[in-house]
């Protein structure tokens, strides 16, 4: 009768241990991911989806993104690239071909950066879309 007693504590406590240990990993992950600083200034540059527009991703990804955030330099945080996959409500055209997103400290040094360059990032456009695209700039809250 001991022996089953001693037997099923350790048991249990061999399964708690196993099973805290496969959690470990997924909380260290959940604590990896990267977060965007509140107070950071977001520019959010969306290609709204339309009849007859074009967005070549590859392009845009490997090309203009790029050339934009060079122009850029300590200023930017990071960037992110979204393409566009569907519509929040069923059954209706999706809003936006893709989304390029640029994270900064500083609005006036952004606007600072991209004035001398602006006719270099237009000029840019017909490589990969024939959309004009439309600006957000938003701080980050949270």
């Amino acid at each position: 009768m001991k022996l089953k007693l001693i037997l099923s504590v350790f048991l249990l406590f061999a399964s708690v241990s196993a099973f805290s240990q496969e959690k470990q990993p997924a909380k260290a992950k959940k604590q990896k991911q990267t977060v965007v600083e509140k107070g950071l200034i977001k520019v959010s540059v969306m290609y709204p989806f339309a009849e007859g527009k074009t967005f070549d991703m590859d392009y845009y990804e490997t090309k203009h993104m790029p050339m934009v955030a060079g122009y850029l330099g300590s200023n930017l945080v990071k960037y992110t690239i979204e393409k566009g996959t569907a519509s929040g409500i069923p059954n209706t055209l999706l809003p936006f071909m893709a989304i390029g997103t640029f994270y900064i400290k500083d609005l006036k040094a952004y606007q600072d950066a991209i004035a001398p360059n602006r006719d270099a990032i237009r000029a840019d456009f017909p490589n990969y879309t024939n959309a004009a695209p439309v600006i957000l700039v938003s701080e980050v809250v949270r």
